[in-house]
């Protein structure tokens, strides 16, 4: 089984986050850098698929030359080489033109199932899978919290608000999972040291045979016009109960439409 991971480098949620004024894209080269949360746990379910199947996981990144450090972080948890798309002409391409050179990239690798994060923590899109699975002709199993094989058929537990809803389909298919479907492995000091070693392999977009004029910002189909600053939090309303505390409440309820 060919298992391909794909992996993106976002600026950390848990420190804050920054638009450029120049282009009202995020602020990257200022940021602490990791590996989208959700996407550790793409990893561990393709590392757990091998182990229990066979094959071999590689990890595909879409992203500049720093993005490197989070290719050498995913292979320390254990996939067996990667691949990193990188050229300067990608700077400010959105999720269309994003889909359309993963899209390249894996019709390259030939994978048998391609598993991703569900989404993205800058971006929070959902769309990618969809749009990947659109241009390879291929299943889209998304919001995964379960993933099982057997032979060429896969079969997921699709996680709703309401509980879950039972979905499959053949290989090749692109499975989208969240944050419930396992819990990811610490990379040890043997596979720190071991990802050094694997093969990375660089792509351009000339070696995907994707036109400079259909990515980045000439190729963009969205753009950001404006943003601000989120305000400062402000005090809250104190209802002070002297016998009539009740009524207050209910009235600054129902004046917030909340009742």
């Amino acid at each position: 089984m060919k298992i391909v991971v794909l992996v993106k480098q976002v600026p950390d949620s848990g420190a804050e986050r920054n638009l450029r004024a120049e282009d009202n894209t995020v602020d990257r080269a200022s940021a602490n850098n990791v590996i989208n949360e959700m996407d550790e746990y793409a990893i561990e379910e393709a590392l757990r698929l091998q182990e229990a199947h066979g094959g071999e996981v590689t990890v595909l990144t879409m992203g500049p030359q720093r993005a490197t450090e989070s290719i050498r972080k995913a292979l320390s948890m254990g996939p067996d080489g990667a691949v990193h798309v990188v050229d300067d002409a990608l700077s400010g391409t959105d999720a269309l033109g994003t889909s359309k050179v993963l899209a390249k990239a894996l019709e390259r690798l030939n994978a048998d199932v391609i598993i991703c994060g569900a989404e993205s923590t800058d971006a929070r899109g959902q769309v990618l899978p969809h749009m990947l699975a659109e241009r390879l002709g291929v299943a889209a199993l998304t919001g995964a919290r379960k993933l099982t094989v057997d032979g060429s058929q896969l079969t997921i537990e699709r996680q709703t608000e309401e509980g879950y809803e039972v979905v499959t389909a053949a290989t090749p298919a692109i499975v989208s999972v969240w944050d419930t479907i396992n819990e990811p492995r610490y990379p040890s000091f043997k596979g720190i040291m071991a990802a050094k070693k694997k093969p990375v392999e660089t792509l351009s977009i000339a070696d995907l045979g994707v036109d400079a004029g259909e990515v980045g910002w000439a190729g963009a189909q969205t753009t950001v016009k404006e943003h601000t600053k989120r305000p400062p939090r402000s005090a809250g309303q104190k209802v002070t109960d002297s016998g009539e505390g009740g009524v207050a409440l209910v009235d600054y309820l129902s004046s917030e439409k909340f009742v």
